[in-house]
């Protein structure tokens, strides 16, 4: 397991279970819950030491144009999640390099690994011999604060967010659309919600990393870097990623000076 190189991991402070308020990536894990799917074949599934369930995961189809070439059209049009609408993506606002698609990535990582490289603003899943599905993301300032190797501890749709009270004392106009939740004040998941569809939240040797990787309502801010979060994903993208990435998963955050892991 790579060594912590979170500057002043955590300022000293003590993690004990899921109580404590995270301002890094605005989200909180008091809320967190596995979210557990049922496997049509559980036994082909890991399951962590720790007894924590896992949820199924699958590969989901690319849709394709008749000459071969990504739908990009439906790829980022308008879906229906659960109870939530989310909106088409107009592409042309996003740089082509930064739109879903399946590459070549070399690496000696197994296939199902997440690698994500911030610096580039790419984050690429694993899918064996030599390719890999990359996804444009933007990246917060917490996606440059750690890097190493973690898994997947807990997975959520449409999750809460709770701002940390530095952000609503800088951003009153924040307080209107806020309200008092399971685990304090903040707001309930949906599309206006920064964190959107998906998150995924990182933990390393038991430990939260605060590092996340999870949707964003921004999604012309992709392939930029932004003033909060960690790593943003278009929503369709995340909920793509979602779907391949289990509980337990293994993510490679890059830092500074790597090129690929």
């Amino acid at each position: 397991m790579s060594s912590l190189s979170r500057r002043a991991f955590l300022m000293g402070a003590s993690m004990t279970g899921l109580g404590l308020s995270l301002a890094s990536c605005i989200t909180d894990s008091a809320s967190i819950k596995p979210v557990v799917v049922a496997s049509s074949d559980p036994a082909t599934l890991p399951m962590p030491a720790d007894g924590r369930p896992t949820d199924a995961i699958s590969q989901p189809v690319q849709p394709l144009n008749p000459d071969g070439t990504y739908d990009y059209k439906t790829i980022y049009g308008q879906m229906t999640d659960g109870k939530f609408i989310v909106p088409a993506v107009d592409t042309k606002r996003i740089g082509a390099e930064f739109l879903r698609a399946e590459v070549d990535y070399p690496t000696e990582q197994p296939a199902g690994t997440v690698i994500v490289d911030a610096k580039a603003h790419y984050l690429y899943y694993i899918l064996g011999d030599g390719r890999a599905m990359r996804y444009g993301v933007g990246v917060g300032k917490q996606g440059f604060g750690w890097s190493g190797t973690a898994q997947v501890h807990f997975k959520r749709e449409w999750p809460d967010w709770y701002p940390p009270k530095e952000m609503i004392a800088r951003r009153p106009d924040l307080r209107p659309t806020l309200s008092k939740l399971q685990s304090g004040i903040g707001m309930q998941g949906g599309p206006r919600n920064p964190i959107t569809g998906r998150a995924m939240y990182l933990w390393q040797d038991n430990k939260d990393t605060l590092f996340r990787i999870h949707g964003t309502n921004e999604p012309y801010s992709i392939g930029h870097n932004a003033s909060s979060g960690c790593i943003r994903m278009i929503v369709q993208d995340a909920i793509d990623l979602y779907q391949r990435v289990p509980l337990g998963g293994r993510v490679v955050v890059l830092g500074p000076g790597q090129a690929s892991a």
